[in-house]
């Protein structure tokens, strides 16, 4: 058996309202989609479909909703909003970036959530906002 590299690179997801193509770099600077709608510092990555399907969902726009296969340019990190106190072990497999990342495909076939627990989730981030908690990445 050989040992030797493949010359593959773990992909990720990325969810977002963002029309973009193969060979796009994705990088921070520009308005977040949570939060303050600040100039983001970091940009967000996840191992699993799921919590891509959500970053779609939720994604600031009116753009299609559109999950695309990333590849990092640089190191990543753990997501405090999903992990440390939150959510021990980082079972959504979400990570964030201050490197850009690379599209290297789209999923273009995925089921979304019910409307009703996208609207349950909306109202859920507004009232965190309403109190005050802001997310960890700005």
């Amino acid at each position: 058996m050989s040992t030797s590299p493949t010359g593959f690179q773990q992909t990720y997801f990325h969810g977002t309202k963002a029309d973009l193509k193969l060979g796009d770099l994705i990088e921070p600077g520009f308005a977040s989609n949570y939060g303050s709608n600040k100039n983001a510092k970091y940009i967000f990555l996840t191992a699993t479909l799921d919590a891509a399907i959500w970053a779609a969902e939720l994604a600031a726009g009116e753009g299609n909703e559109r999950i695309y296969l990333v590849e990092p340019t640089g190191p990543i990190e753990d997501d405090p909003d999903l992990t440390d106190k939150k959510f021990p072990g980082n079972p959504t497999k979400s990570y964030r970036s201050t490197h850009a990342f690379r599209v290297v495909g789209e999923v273009t076939l995925w089921q979304g959530h019910d409307p009703e627990q996208i609207k349950a989730m909306k109202e859920g981030l507004a009232k965190l906002k309403a109190q005050g908690i802001n997310s960890l990445n700005e």
